[in-house]
Parts: structure tokens; C-alpha cells; sequence
């Protein structure tokens, strides 16, 4: 895996775990890179190893184009990750981590390329829920950096300086692109367990959105409230990180992985 890891780009890098019997591949949510994933193996057994993924126009990959539309996003995704698709797997999403997560695990089986165990998904409303707020991607740059204020979701350090802002902002475009441009999905549900976090303070994906998600799988459901708003994974990582280990435990111990 750390050869992999080494000549795909896809995946930052990471400490070989030779050992491990599942993978866990995280997908960050707009404007951000792997980096938010780098400590999560720490808090992971061995049988399990950490796959952060690395966008294009983050972290090692900043001067490659970020895509602006879902759909050739995964398919390019699906063409890279797929040699490490050898071991049992599953996926681990945030915001539009999650929208990937799901595409991603839907372009999978269309390929016939096997399919995650068990989808993670968090702060995203269910695919087939049509979005229904207002398109902010292609706003004039003082009204973006409100727009961004009021998600609270970019460090004030960025937002306040103009240089480091001119770097972010045509990656935050294109995220937000990708979000809001999204065609809802209205593709058959996958068999994969669907394990569902929402943050009880998020006025942007309710409870009742993060359930929506139950229609996306014909296997088991779950989903659970955590403290926080729409940034919940970083005030409530250490819940997120316990449910997912013992989630992938589980399956081990079944012997479905």
C-alpha cells in the first residue's frame, strides 16, 4: 500500500499498514484537502487503514484544475482508486465528501468493480432531494466572502487575508459548483450499509435530511446526531471516529470483510 500510496496521487501519504484487512477512503468536504483526515489513523486498529483522499487544487496537487461538475470527478476518482479497491473497503464522506462517497460507490457497481461495505456519509442531505438553496458559486467575489463568513466553515485567518483568499477562492468556486450543480440522483439504492451523521445544530442539513438517506440502501441504516453545527466532524471527531471503527469491526468479526 505505501508504494501505492506513493505513485497515486489520489491518496496522500500515508504510514504502510501491511496488516490491514479493510480500507477506509475519506473524501473532505468543499475547500478542503486530506490534511483534515492526516491523525485519523492513529485512533484506528491495524486491521484497518486510513485512505485520505487528495482532490485536484489541494495539498500536493494545487496546481492541478479542481473539477467543476460531479460526474467526471468520480469517473476519474473511480479510474485512480481502483487498484486499491483489492481489499474489502468502505467510504467515508463529509459534506461533499459524502456526494462523492455516494456517486463513487454508484459508478462502482455500474462497473462492476465491487462497492463499499458500508457508506459513511455526513452533513449532506439524501441524493435524490433536490437543491433547493440559492447558488452562491458564481456570486461576485464580496458577496462569495459573505457567503463563506456565514457557513463558517473557512478559517477567519484565510478569510482575512485578500492574498491567501485570491488562492482559495477559485477551489471554493469550483466545489461549491459541484454541490450545486449536482442532477439528483435518482439511481436504484446500493446494497451497501449506510451509516448516516448529522451535526443537531445544523440549520443547512437537518435531521430529517440526514434520514432521507435510509431510501439510498436495501441494507441496514443508522444514523446518528452529533453534537455540532455543519462542521461537526471536527467538534465531534472523536464520537465520528469511534461509531466508524466500531462499525468496520463489526464487519470483520462477521466475516463479510
Amino acid at each position: 500500500m505505501a508504494n501505492q500510496a506513493k505513485a497515486n496521487p489520489w491518496i496522500a501519504p500515508i504510514a504502510p499498514n501491511p496488516h490491514a484487512g479493510m480500507r477506509l477512503f475519506c473524501f473532505p468536504y468543499a475547500g478542503a484537502g486530506a490534511v483534515i483526515f492526516k491523525d485519523w489513523h492513529k485512533s484506528f486498529p491495524r486491521e484497518i487503514e486510513v485512505c485520505p483522499v487528495q482532490l485536484p487544487g489541494r495539498g500536493g496537487r494545487l496546481r492541478e484544475r479542481p473539477f467543476t461538475q460531479i460526474k467526471p470527478l468520480v469517473a476519474a476518482a473511480a479510474e485512480a482508486l481502483r487498484p486499491l479497491f483489492d481489499k474489502p473497503f468502505a467510504f467515508f464522506g463529509h459534506s461533499m465528501g459524502a456526494l462523492i462517497s455516494y456517486e463513487l460507490a454508484q459508478v462502482l457497481r455500474e462497473q462492476g468493480s465491487g462497492t463499499p461495505l458500508t457508506l459513511f456519509v455526513g452533513a449532506h442531505s439524501a441524493p435524490h432531494l433536490r437543491n433547493r438553496e440559492a447558488i452562491t458559486y458564481n456570486l461576485p467575489d464580496n458577496e462569495f466572502l459573505a457567503e463563506l463568513r456565514r457557513l463558517k466553515g473557512t478559517p477567519q485567518e484565510v478569510l482575512g487575508h485578500p492574498e491567501l483568499m485570491e488562492l482559495m477562492a477559485p477551489l471554493l468556486r469550483a466545489d461549491f459548483e459541484v454541490c450545486e450543480t449536482y442532477p439528483v440522483s435518482t439511481a436504484p439504492p446500493l446494497e451497501s450499509t449506510i451509516i448516516a451523521f448529522g451535526g443537531v445544530g445544523d440549520v443547512e442539513v437537518p435531521r430529517e435530511k440526514m434520514e432521507a438517506w435510509r431510501q439510498h440502501t436495501t441494507g441496514r441504516f443508522a444514523l446518528h446526531m452529533l453534537a455540532g453545527d455543519h462542521f461537526f466532524i471536527q467538534t465531534s471527531q472523536t464520537d465520528i471516529i469511534r461509531i466508524v471503527v466500531g462499525e468496520m469491526r463489526a464487519l470483520m468479526m462477521s466475516g463479510k470483510a
